[in-house]
């Protein structure tokens, strides 16, 4: 799936686990993420066998992000349906920081969210970003994500429970990407 013309997005490959290196090594993308928090081939390909394996199931849609000027994957965005049957799914996302403030992240979110509203019918979008995130908040009001409230506690993150910011986006909202949202 292209994300604009300098980024694509696909699904995981063996071949990404120089960027699951990369990622373990960031403080926070572990604690946060399924990411292994020590770096081994095997945990990486462990990692990527679970992307595999929730496509599979259906839990979700992984993907790598990846530049296509030179093929390399800098990140990662998924959009997970555990809650659709009740009208709404979430989207996670991380950067790793030889990705970072390319524009990469707002132009995966906005590939993905055009396409889970517009393509696959998803009621309602959410987003839980840490509180001093504020780049990540930035992002997602960017792509059209409205801030709806702060809930205490919502997450384990390492060793302790912490407050995530929650950003929504209905498929009732009006256009991404300057077109329809709805798809009826």
């Amino acid at each position: 799936m292209s994300a604009g013309p300098d980024f694509v997005l696909r699904p995981w490959e063996m071949s990404d686990l120089p960027l699951i290196r990369e990622a373990a090594q960031d403080p926070y993308i572990p604690l946060i993420t399924t990411v292994p928090s020590r770096y081994s081939d095997r945990a990486a390909e462990e990692f990527v066998r679970r992307q595999w394996d929730r496509a599979a199931t259906g839990a979700g849609y992984p993907f790598a992000i990846v530049r296509s000027r030179d093929r390399r994957p800098v990140g990662a965005i998924g959009l997970w349906l555990r809650e659709l049957p009740e009208g709404r799914a979430s989207i996670g996302y991380w950067m790793v920081p030889s990705g970072r403030g390319q524009g990469v992240t707002r132009a995966a979110l906005r590939t993905v969210t055009g396409w889970a509203l517009r393509d696959l019918g998803v009621p309602r979008l959410q987003l839980f970003i840490e509180p001093w995130n504020t780049a990540s908040a930035r992002i997602a009001v960017d792509v059209g994500y409205r801030h709806e409230g702060l809930l205490r506690g919502w997450q384990q993150v390492g060793d302790e429970r912490r407050d995530m910011a929650v950003y929504g986006l209905l498929n009732s909202d009006g256009p991404v990407d300057g077109r329809a949202v709805a798809s009826n």
